[in-house]
């Protein structure tokens, strides 16, 4: 991709990355310590996670083309160089909001089982199924939970630093520290 409406395509799409990753972090860490925003919001999490992942690839692609459209400087080349690690950052806040999401999936699905046995309620959703990632663990959870601000703490200061080095490789020089005249503008 390389322009949208005329601009360079990199300039729109990484403002969508510079919200949703971060969003998707900080909703990956609320869906690990808090059972009941679990229950809602891990799927959409889930969705909106793996979304960023297709998203930045698109995006440092948009921006490399860009790159070889402009002066190259330092500033310009510190920046790139920390845009390609926004992968990897991405996938692994994916890879845990996907986790998260299976495991409340299996825990809803267990626990569906149970109620049903109890009551003696013959009902689909009463057959035992095999879960994988032990969705009753609370070991589990506080170790998925632990890493989650780990790996979000990782991904938003790296949002950051990426952001602030492309305002750094845009801006730092060009403009001045006095208003312009009123006529001027």
């Amino acid at each position: 991709m390389t322009t949208l409406n005329g601009l360079p395509a990199h300039i729109l799409l990484v403002h969508a990355i510079v919200v949703l990753l971060p969003l998707s972090a900080l909703l990956l860490v609320l869906n690990s310590v808090w059972p009941k925003a679990r229950g809602k919001l891990a799927g959409p999490n889930a969705v909106l996670a793996v979304l960023v992942v297709i998203m930045v690839p698109i995006t440092t692609d948009a921006g490399e083309w860009l790159e070889r459209r402009v002066a190259s400087t330092p500033l310009l080349r510190d920046h790139t160089e920390l845009g390609d690690t926004a992968l990897w950052v991405a996938i692994p806040v994916a890879v845990l909001a996907l986790v998260v999401w299976w495991r409340q999936r299996e825990r809803t699905a267990l626990t569906e089982t149970r109620e049903a046995e109890e009551t003696g309620e013959a009902v689909a959703t009463a057959v035992r199924r095999k879960t994988y990632l032990a969705p009753a663990s609370a070991k589990l959870t506080a170790v998925i939970a632990v890493v989650a601000i780990l790996v979000a703490g990782a991904a938003i200061y790296d949002v950051y630093r990426i952001g602030d080095s492309g305002a750094q490789a845009s801006w730092q020089g060009k403009f001045s520290q006095n208003a312009a005249p009123r006529g001027a503008r």
